[in-house]
């Protein structure tokens, strides 16, 4: 038996200091309408860190330095996302203030959204997220 084509993708976890977390509604399936982090697929020659900023770049307008992107965690549990096997490296930063997003690339909306009141989200990003939140937690 051969082992499937593995994926990598870049995801992001951008807060706020007032406990908002930016997501974007997919406007592709999977999960076309639910919400996500922001992230996708890191392309050849690209790293995870890379891809993530481009993607937020993408999908939101908001910019960030490289620099200030901590690792949140690997996520690779099999049937993660439908299409396949995936394998996403997730990333953290805190923004010192709200930064409008503009929805762009595939995603039909970016919004802050309170952590307390979070959607349903895509894939295992409620997992990533409360990952990220617990590191955050636990930062001095």
């Amino acid at each position: 038996m051969t082992a499937p084509d593995t994926i990598l993708t870049a995801d992001v976890v951008v807060l706020s200091r007032d406990r908002r977390v930016l997501l974007v509604e997919r406007g592709k399936q999977p999960f076309k309408g639910y919400w996500a982090l922001p992230g996708g697929h890191v392309q050849a020659g690209e790293s995870t860190l890379a891809a993530a900023v481009r993607e937020l770049l993408e999908e939101t307008g908001v910019e960030v330095d490289p620099v200030g992107l901590d690792c949140a965690g690997t996520f690779d549990t099999p049937g993660r996302d439908p299409r396949g096997q995936y394998v996403t490296v997730a990333y953290l930063t805190v923004l010192p203030a709200v930064v409008p997003p503009t929805a762009g690339d595939d995603a039909s909306a970016a919004v802050w959204w309170p952590l307390d009141q979070l959607p349903m989200l895509a894939f295992d990003h409620a997992e990533i997220l409360a990952a990220a939140t617990a590191v955050c937690r636990s930062t001095p």
